[in-house]
């Protein structure tokens, strides 16, 4: 698993960059690809990195929707770009990927939290994520 973890963790780097920057999230994985290519001192890009940025990309719209709907008392772009961008990558596994448990996904993304972001994130990403899990069968049945 310690694979998946490190592939989350890439993913979450690029949806970042990606906000940070203001590019699309699949022009940034292209650069990472790239470099990992040109530069064997670069990592590189795993299978499950690339599925979970792309798979997000083609969600992101509908993701963001969702966070917004449910962040109560924040607004997306007032959200610390960290938790914004470990919640997209969360929601689009939880909701999207039928292959990871959903008590992994919110596990990893709380971990990303306390890595990454503040002392309050972690309860915050949990606490949102958490919702969407309870709410994940209606969203997908919105879905189709």
């Amino acid at each position: 698993m310690a694979a998946r973890n490190t592939a989350r963790k890439r993913a979450f780097q690029i949806l970042f960059e990606g906000d940070q920057r203001g590019v699309d999230v699949l022009t940034v994985l292209a650069d990472w690809i790239r470099h990992s290519r040109a530069d064997t001192r670069q990592p590189p890009v795993s299978e499950y990195t690339m599925e979970l940025v792309e798979g997000y990309a083609t969600k992101a719209k509908r993701i963001d929707e969702l966070i917004a709907t449910y962040a109560v008392d924040w607004t997306l772009d007032r959200m610390p770009v960290v938790d914004r961008n470990i919640l997209r990558l969360g929601a689009y596994e939880l909701i999207w990927v039928d292959g990871t448990p959903d008590a992994v996904v919110l596990d990893e993304a709380v971990q990303l939290a306390k890595e990454f972001s503040t002392d309050e994130s972690p309860s915050f990403v949990n606490g949102l994520l958490g919702r969407l899990k309870d709410l994940k069968p209606s969203l997908r049945r919105d879905e189709a």
